[in-house]
């Protein structure tokens, strides 16, 4: 647990100092551009957040070397091969000109820097036929670089709304640590544990108040920590199913093919040209339309924040399961199957105005004297 305390502390406090330089430096980190399809701020705001969770990282794995040497080398042979992904998006985020492809092929490089330095891969997915075609070195690897850059890239696509993306990645590094524990991987648990710690450090500054945002950097960053710990996790302990990350990354890895299926084969457009119509943003939208009164830049920061609760919800139609019958294919599957059937009735019901009305929330009537 001191690992965790560490990681808070200095993401807390590395984050509060990002937030002071950028309210001292106006124009320096903030994102001014608030007319954007998928922009949902009412102020600019400083979208390097990243920066606070990886010092967190570094600081407490650094820690770990007295104690267990072997457990920091680890998490930090991990965090070296990371480092393209995250700067590619901290680039973006002060530049605004690293675009998509750049990024996510970063990311691939960073996910294929691991398969090749540590030995990271992809060697089973629970069905028999597919599990023989990755005993050939070439197809793991390709599997393993794509499922890594996809993961980031979902979570980078979830990251709409204040407290969204960092709580769901808190809530999937918790159920990894719970898993690695009781299968006794030190290194997974650990790293896990501090990835927590160093997300909640962010989360403070991050909901409900909107003072600083988790930026492309932090978004692939978490991404790419949370693909390669569960790989881990599964390719060194044969009791834990491989449809475990499956599910537990359920969340984000369908929002991310839904959307592509939807701009491709129902709006006719690029997968790649941002739209204002994934689910996060349709809940802001029609289910928080009457979250707030005077549309001032508090009242819209709290219509922002109250979004992301309803997405906490959803995500746990799936973490709850994974975390609990993480031994279990059928299960899992079942469950994979439970959170697709959700997801979709949630958006139709969302996009035809027929969801219940005790899912719309409603601003709570003053009583007039």
């Amino acid at each position: 647990m001191l690992s965790f305390a560490l990681a808070f502390l200095v993401s807390l406090l590395v984050t509060l100092l990002t937030v002071r330089f950028a309210r001292l430096n106006k124009g320096v980190l903030g994102d001014t551009d608030l007319a954007g399809v998928q922009k949902f701020h009412a102020r600019p705001v400083p979208r390097i957040g990243g920066v606070g969770i990886i010092c967190g990282l570094i600081a407490s794995a650094f820690q770990l070397r007295w104690s267990y040497p072997a457990v920091s080398g680890g998490i930090l042979d991990i965090i070296a091969c990371g480092l393209p992904a995250f700067f590619s998006g901290l680039v973006e985020d002060l530049t605004k000109r690293v675009t998509p492809l750049v990024r996510l092929l970063c990311t691939m490089a960073a996910a294929g820097l691991a398969y090749a330095l540590l030995d990271i891969a992809v060697t089973r997915i629970s069905v028999p036929p597919l599990d023989f075609l990755l005993t050939y070195a070439a197809i793991s690897c390709a599997v393993t670089v794509l499922a890594v850059a996809a993961l980031a890239n979902a979570v980078n696509i979830i990251d709409g709304f204040n407290g969204l993306a960092s709580m769901v990645s808190f809530m999937m590094f918790a159920s990894l640590a719970y898993v690695a524990f009781q299968m006794h991987d030190p290194i997974v648990l650990s790293g896990s544990l501090i990835m927590m710690g160093a997300v909640m450090g962010f989360f403070i500054w991050n909901f409900p108040a909107g003072l600083i945002f988790l930026g492309d950097g932090g978004a692939y960053f978490v991404g790419f920590m949370l693909g390669e710990l569960s790989i881990m996790l599964v390719m060194r302990n044969r009791d834990v199913s491989a449809w475990y990350p499956v599910l537990l990354f359920m969340y984000p890895i369908f929002e991310t093919c839904f959307s592509i299926y939807r701009k491709k084969f129902i709006r006719g457009i690029s997968p790649g040209i941002p739209d204002g119509v994934h689910l996060h943003m349709l809940v802001y939208k029609r289910l928080m339309r009457r979250a707030v009164g005077a549309k001032n830049a508090h009242e819209l920061t709290r219509r922002n924040s109250l979004t992301s609760p309803y997405l906490w919800l959803l995500c746990l139609i799936a973490v709850i399961p994974a975390t609990l019958f993480w031994r279990h294919t059928l299960h899992l599957f079942c469950f994979v199957v439970v959170f697709a059937a959700t997801y979709v009735w949630l958006y139709i019901s969302i996009v035809r105005f027929k969801v219940p009305r005790w899912m719309v929330f409603r601003r709570p009537h003053t009583l007039k004297k």
